[in-house]
């Protein structure tokens, strides 16, 4: 089971039915989608989507979406 407050995150990293929106997730984003990142409810329902799909969606997947929705 990955661990979301301490494993390490990157771009490959698989969306898991375990993820949590944890301080990690956070620095991971921000380092990806820059310092205006911030989650909303439409984006974490989208996220919530994406774990009960099980299309393999990774984090690079996530900030590539939210920087589609705030482009």
């Amino acid at each position: 089971m990955f661990d979301w407050h301490s494993g390490p995150i990157d771009r490959a990293t698989p969306l898991t039915t375990t993820y949590r929106n944890t301080q990690a997730v956070r620095r991971f984003l921000r380092r990806e989608c820059g310092e205006t990142f911030k989650f909303d409810r439409p984006f974490m329902a989208w996220i919530k989507s994406e774990i009960a799909s099980d299309r393999g969606t990774t984090m690079g997947d996530i900030a590539d979406e939210w920087i589609r929705r705030n482009l």
